[in-house]
């Protein structure tokens, strides 16, 4: 079952635990006049989706499908939201949609917003930040929503459990502890670290957000710009090769 949580005004979190994986798959609806879904989840996924997204909107009427990077979690059914949304568009950087989403799996071609340029939806305007590697492959990008502060972050916060939907405690020390045991097994260096993650990193936090809607895990809300300076020291320790 997918579960539906309001964590910002009209920011819907739409999660599914997979338990076999110890794992939560979010997908963000934002209810506006064009309504935006922030993650597709994968194809198998789509049927319980739509139903989630049914209870919060008519889904035919989904206007916007963004996404960090070409990956099954983040766009695997884009194809089928398409298929049901006639005026849906995947939104997304230039990369993504140049190299991999028109060509490959979009039905209708992609609209790309340059870095920094924004998009309104009504009452919500959206800003999309280049973020090459940051979380991983070389076409993402994150969304941040100005008018109430969310960033949506994609992997970035990634807490692996069956988690409650928003918190305003440490998720810093989850995400540690993610990276760590992934850095063990076969999901080791998911996440690159680059010359350019810190002021990617930096560049995240100076939008001081609110509230952080991570793909995996609980959204965290309050002081998003600490939050974001603790990941990116995070990712500098574990993934740079401090830790072990």
């Amino acid at each position: 079952m997918t579960r539906i949580d309001e964590i910002a005004p009209d920011i819907y979190r739409l999660c599914t635990y997979v338990p076999e994986l110890n794992l939560q798959f979010n997908q963000f609806l934002v209810r506006d006049d064009e309504p935006l879904l922030f993650h597709t989840g994968m194809k198998q996924l789509f049927l319980t989706v739509r139903e989630a997204v049914a209870k919060l909107i008519p889904p035919e009427t989904l206007r916007w499908i963004s996404f960090s990077h070409f990956e099954a979690d983040e766009c695997g059914s884009l194809a089928e939201w398409q298929a049901l949304a006639p005026q849906a568009t995947p939104l997304c950087s230039l990369i993504a949609k140049v190299v991999s989403v028109d060509d490959v799996l979009a039905v209708r071609p992609a609209r790309a917003l340059a870095d920094d340029e924004t998009l309104s939806t009504g009452r919500y305007r959206f800003r999309l930040l280049q973020t090459p590697h940051v979380p991983h492959c070389w076409e993402a990008s994150l969304l941040f929503e100005e008018t109430h502060g969310t960033l949506f972050s994609s992997d970035l916060f990634h807490q692996c459990g069956d988690l409650e939907p928003s918190t305003t405690n440490d998720v810093v020390g989850r995400f540690r502890q993610t990276l760590v045991e992934y850095q063990k097994g076969p999901f080791a260096n998911y996440m690159p670290y680059t010359p350019y993650t810190d002021a990617t990193m930096k560049r995240l936090a100076a939008l001081k957000p609110r509230t952080v809607a991570a793909m995996h895990g609980s959204a965290y809300i309050g002081d998003g710009e600490r939050a974001i300076s603790d990941v990116a020291q995070v990712m500098k320790e574990v993934l740079a090769g401090a830790v072990t």
